[in-house]
């Protein structure tokens, strides 16, 4: 169900991608598409990476390495994100999503192996809004 899931995001995506690339290519350069591509492809992927933080919280009886390689992952498309774009909405919601993650990373750091994800994944969800035309 995961992999339907995703698919079916990356349809979607797929389809906000050209619906950029179409209507931003006949009013503004080349360099506003490829921020506004990067900003959806790493939206993307960070919804995936909130997946797996799920995921590996789930399973963090299993494997408790899981739970920081997935906030490491998220940490670092943030910074992929952030050095890309000067949109202040987008910005914004970066640094949303970072203090969120930070949050967590903090509840896990003092012991607990079962965060509260909800503001990681709102925030993930407003920064996936903001990066959508």
């Amino acid at each position: 169900m995961g992999a339907s899931r995703r698919r079916g995001r990356r349809t979607a995506i797929a389809a906000v991608i050209a619906a950029v690339a179409l209507t931003t290519g006949l009013t503004t350069g080349c360099d506003a598409v490829n921020k506004a591509l990067d900003c959806v492809q790493t939206a993307d992927t960070i919804a995936d990476s909130v997946t797996d933080l799920q995921q590996a919280v789930e399973n963090t009886s299993n494997d408790p390495t899981q739970l920081g390689e997935s906030l490491t992952s998220i940490e670092n498309d943030l910074d992929r994100i952030g050095d890309k774009t000067d949109n202040t909405d987008v910005n914004k919601a970066v640094d949303d999503l970072r203090k969120a993650v930070g949050n967590v990373r903090t509840a896990v750091d003092n012991g607990d192996n079962t965060p509260d994800l909800s503001p990681v994944t709102d925030a993930a969800g407003e920064l996936t809004k903001v990066c959508t035309p």
